[in-house]
C-alpha cells in the first residue's frame, strides 16, 4: 500500500528534530457547492533540524516516532531550494 505524501508550509520548528507543518486543502461543499478551505496541522520528523517556519515541505507516512508523530519530511532538491 503506497505511503500518503502530502504538501504544506512549516508553522514551527520549536521542537527539536519536529516541526509542524500545516496543509491547507481544497474542498467543494455538499449542500452549497462552494469551494472551502480546510486545514490541518501534523507534526513531522526533521531528523538534520534542516527546515525552518515558512519553508514549504512535502511529508510522508511512516512508522510511529512517537505519540503525535507519524509523518516524516521527504528530503529532495525541490524541498531544499
Amino acid at each position: 500500500m503506497p505511503k500518503r505524501t502530502m504538501q504544506g508550509t512549516v508553522v514551527s520548528d520549536k521542537a527539536d528534530k519536529t516541526v509542524t507543518v500545516l496543509v491547507e486543502r481544497r474542498i467543494m461543499h455538499p449542500v452549497y457547492k462552494k469551494i472551502i478551505t480546510k486545514s490541518k496541522k501534523f507534526a513531522a520528523h526533521d531528523a538534520e533540524n534542516h527546515f525552518k517556519e515558512g519553508d514549504f515541505v512535502r511529508i510522508r507516512e511512516c512508522a510511529p516516532i512517537s505519540k503525535s508523530k507519524v509523518y516524516e519530511v521527504i528530503y529532495d532538491d525541490a524541498a531544499k531550494a
